[in-house]
């Protein structure tokens, strides 16, 4: 069984350098975590620090930044209690003084076609994806976004959403993955971004660790 990424881009999957493909082909009936271990550059607004110091508490974006920050990446699929395909994301980052975590889990919306992203531990921020492939890289980019509240979603209008773009790529030359992705909106402008590379391991596991599962709450998925 194909992994999310796959489902959303379909035969366009093919065109993925396959180091980047083997990333993102973990399906749920796979026994496997993925850990990926490099440095980090990180920018964000100075403008948007109360917000950014607010999503803290939901291990979602963060106030800090610097360059060649320590970081992981720890991916794993599985299927949500409601039965959804599902694709845990844990980045972390350990600053000098502090270590902070931006969850994402990603759900495949197999009734419409849809890739969903729920942002942070409990999943209150939720946007579309739209994955592609350029020369072998995969590039994701945000589209419409919602509060989710229990099994409620409240559309957020244009100007409150943020516009999100991933670019994720394999070096054959320093056998890296590199990774760049930016966070900016239409009113507050740049919000946060990171740019850097790892390398990955893979681990075999026997059930996908609790702490790892995402979304157990989510029983229904946004609107079409």
């Amino acid at each position: 069984m194909p992994g999310v990424y796959e489902h959303a881009l379909d035969s366009a999957a093919a065109d993925l350098h396959p180091n980047v493909r083997e990333r993102y082909a973990l399906d749920p009936d796979d026994a496997l975590v993925c850990v990926g271990s490099g440095k980090m550059d990180i920018s964000r607004g100075t403008h948007v620090l109360p917000a950014l110091y607010a999503m803290t508490g939901q291990d979602l974006l963060f106030p800090e930044a610097g360059k060649k920050i320590p970081f992981t990446v720890t991916t794993a699929a599985y299927r949500t209690d409601a039965g959804f395909e599902a694709l845990t994301t844990r980045r972390e980052f350990a600053f000098p003084r502090t270590q902070r975590r931006f969850d994402s889990l990603t759900v495949w919306d197999d009734h419409t076609g849809r890739l969903l992203d729920f942002l942070g531990r409990d999943g209150h921020l939720v946007s579309e994806l739209r994955p592609r492939v350029e020369a072998g890289a995969l590039v994701v980019d945000g589209g419409r976004q919602w509060v989710r509240v229990g099994d409620r979603y409240v559309r957020l209008p244009g100007p409150l959403a943020a516009s999100v773009e991933v670019r994720d790529r394999y070096d054959d030359t320093d056998e890296q993955y590199h990774v760049l992705a930016t966070v900016e909106n239409p009113l507050a402008g740049h919000i946060l971004s990171y740019r850097g590379s790892f390398t990955q391991e893979v681990r075999d596991v026997d059930t996908v660790p609790d702490d790892l599962r995402l979304g157990g709450d989510i029983e229904t998925l946004p609107p079409r």
